[in-house]
């Protein structure tokens, strides 16, 4: 294992942080194709990207310890299945795509705005994963946070991937009624609270080998992607409501169950109106 030196903090390359934010912009490229696609099939590819670009770079460079491998791997795994699973849920489910075809999602934007939101998102997918490229640039050796990290991120993946599934199956013998079985019994959004919790991980993994200025780009990708799926949370929240909200079995489930945190008393995100 390599042991961090403060003298050397940042100098594995110069270029480093620049070139994950290239292979950031590859990986979200796509959104040019589907504006919606910055933000969702993207994201996923990007942080798959990165993932896969930790491991060559760090393999090349001899700099990678076994922490930081199993991180970069889980980069990889988080991102193949978030960004798989919403290309095919868009490919293949008539019912979703409709859905984001009444929102406006799937117009096509001028090219300018494309452009910028091709730079945010390359942003945002860097500084989402700077904790582990940090990690990786300082060359710090694994502490007790780093494997702490580990765990939290892999036990958010299996949470996502669970919520998904299980709403999936629901739709499939009701796709007319809201998802109220497994994980959606605490929350409203697990996914979204899976998510968060994921980089709940990606960030303590940071401490101890983030250092000084690092942080400032570490925890505003936190905030901002906690400000992300909570917001997601509303919009949802939203939709149901216009769908379900007349429907007394949602809206005993609405008003008992939290909109985004489990075992919370947060059960709307705004005033719901209800004839």
């Amino acid at each position: 294992m390599f042991k961090l030196d403060p003298s050397y903090v940042g100098k594995v390359w110069p270029g480093f942080m620049w070139t994950v934010t290239l292979v950031a912009a590859l990986g979200c490229c796509m959104g040019f194709k589907s504006f919606v696609w910055f933000m969702s099939v993207g994201y996923g590819f990007a942080v798959m990207c990165i993932g896969l670009f930790h491991l060559v770079f760090g393999l090349i460079n001899h700099s990678l310890t076994i922490a930081t491998t199993i991180m970069s791997i889980l980069f990889v795994i988080y991102g193949y299945r978030l960004g798989g699973y919403i290309l095919k849920r868009e490919l293949t489910n008539k019912e979703y795509k409709k859905k984001l075809d009444e929102t406006g999602s799937t117009k096509a934007m001028p090219i300018f705005v494309s452009l910028f939101m091709w730079a945010y998102s390359m942003w945002m997918y860097t500084a989402q994963t700077s904790a582990v490229s940090y990690r990786i640039m300082n060359r710090a050796n694994d502490n007790i946070f780093a494997w702490l990290g580990i765990i939290i991120m892999v036990l958010a993946i299996i949470g996502e991937a669970i919520a998904d599934k299980q709403k999936s199956d629901a739709k499939k013998i009701n796709p007319k009624r809201f998802c109220d079985t497994g994980l959606y019994k605490y929350c409203r959004c697990p996914n979204y609270f899976s998510e968060i919790i994921f980089w709940v991980g990606v960030t303590v993994s940071g401490i101890g080998a983030v250092q000084g200025k690092q942080w400032i780009m570490v925890l505003i990708a936190l905030a901002l992607i906690t400000f992300v799926m909570y917001n997601s949370a509303q919009r949802l929240e939203l939709r149901h409501e216009k769908t379900y909200g007349l429907d007394k079995e949602y809206q005993k489930y609405s008003d008992t169950v939290p909109l985004l945190f489990p075992f919370t008393k947060q059960y709307h995100s705004m005033k719901v109106y209800r004839d």
